[in-house]
């Protein structure tokens, strides 16, 4: 036994004594500074950033996901162990119901537990239910249209930066096979798990954080300054979650600056009731129909410089009819009189005629121009004026 073990050590040594050992080639040592080379003159560029990430987030990633396979399996044991139910063991109209419920930032909250819950929670049925109740006064078709823009704007930016990006793969890619760093270009360009930009629950992040800024209508501007009482002016505004308010901007006036406003409550604002932007002129269609009692809201604004406002007022009687509902003919006669009823009598604020069958956009540089007129048939706009009427007579 020991005579063939050390006949067999004796065979091994002279065959290693047999070996020669050669010295490497010369295109080794040159692929080893070439490899050195490469890595320190790609250090210069903006890619080895993508690259020297990449590799870190593999490598993290590998070993994140081994020790989450470990907690998660068993997680899964004691669950089987114990009997536990799941909240996505519950029948689907439960689960629903249940979502239906929640207010928004508990929505926000299981819309991170699992990619199951996500999906249901950012779905639109569940948001649009919380945005009506919310926004739906202050927010109109002009806002959703500058929301439109507002996304169309960022996904401008984004292929722009994502064409640059490209640009420079393309300089950098020659004759290297660096398919697998474009794939990582475009894994940074899409963030995993993000929220679909045309969502309504993306919008009513973006207006509940202040984020995006949003056009609508504001009562009694700039604090209910007497010059402004019973109108409502178009503006941009910007929620302020902490004190639950807003800053309204309002368009220059002439050569005035922006106005700022901070501390708008809620029920100064409505979304526009027509489609109309503040410097042009409304088309009236309600002019045939007008008699006296009519609530109305009329444009007017001080000079052509500046944007309409819209001012509350009534229709009311001509000076040759004593308003008694059995002898009126007034609401016949192509003149119509305007009363705004919160100026005292005599004030040259107090009364305007408008020409019924043609009516354009009158008035002067002292006392303004009135432009087109809008019926008010809701009680609850009639309301909101009434609510607002100023305490004293304004002169």
């Amino acid at each position: 036994m020991l005579l063939c073990f050390f006949l067999t050590c004796i065979s091994f040594i002279l065959f290693l004594k047999s070996l020669s050992l050669k010295p490497l080639p010369l295109w080794a040592d040159e692929m080893r500074f070439l490899s050195h080379w490469f890595w320190k003159e790609l250090s210069f560029f903006p890619i080895y950033k993508v690259i020297k990430n990449s590799l870190c987030t593999y490598t993290f990633s590998i070993s994140s996901k081994m020790s989450f396979k470990k907690k998660y399996l068993s997680k899964v044991e004691n669950v089987e162990e114990s009997g536990e139910m799941s909240v996505l063991d519950l029948p689907e109209l439960a689960l629903e119901c249940i979502l239906e419920r929640l207010p928004p930032d508990a929505l926000c909250s299981m819309a991170g537990v699992c990619s199951s819950l996500r999906e249901r929670c950012i779905s639109d049925h569940l948001w649009e239910k919380h945005m009506k109740r919310k926004w739906g006064k202050v927010i109109g078709q002009a806002a959703y249209r500058e929301w439109q823009w507002h996304l169309a704007s960022r996904a401008g930016v984004c292929n722009l930066k994502q064409n640059k990006q490209k640009s420079l793969i393309r300089l950098f890619s020659f004759g290297w096979s660096l398919s697998w760093i474009r794939s990582k270009v475009n894994d940074n360009n899409t963030p995993r798990n993000s929220l679909p930009v045309h969502s309504i629950m993306a919008w009513y992040l973006a207006l509940e954080t202040g984020r995006f800024w949003f056009p609508a209508q504001v009562y009694n501007r700039e604090n209910g300054h007497v010059g402004f009482m019973l109108s409502c002016y178009d503006a941009e505004l910007c929620y302020d979650p902490r004190t639950d308010t807003f800053q309204a901007r309002y368009p220059p006036h002439g050569r005035r600056a922006i106005a700022i406003e901070n501390g708008v409550q809620w029920e100064r604002l409505r979304a526009p009731p027509i489609d109309t932007p503040p410097h042009d002129l409304h088309v009236s269609d309600c002019l045939n129909e007008l008699c006296p009692g009519d609530h109305i809201e009329i444009q007017w604004r001080k000079n052509k410089d500046f944007p309409y406002g819209w001012w509350y007022g009534v229709v009311g009687h001509l000076e040759t009819c004593d308003g008694d509902a059995n002898h009126c003919r007034c609401q016949y006669s192509d003149t119509v009189v305007l009363e705004f009823n919160q100026y005292t009598p005599g004030s040259r604020w107090r009364l305007a005629t408008i020409d019924r069958k043609d009516h354009r956009e009158e008035g002067n540089e002292i006392d303004g121009f009135y432009g087109g007129i809008r019926k008010l048939y809701s009680d609850e706009e009639i309301s909101m004026w009434k609510q607002l009427w100023p305490t004293d007579v304004l002169e």
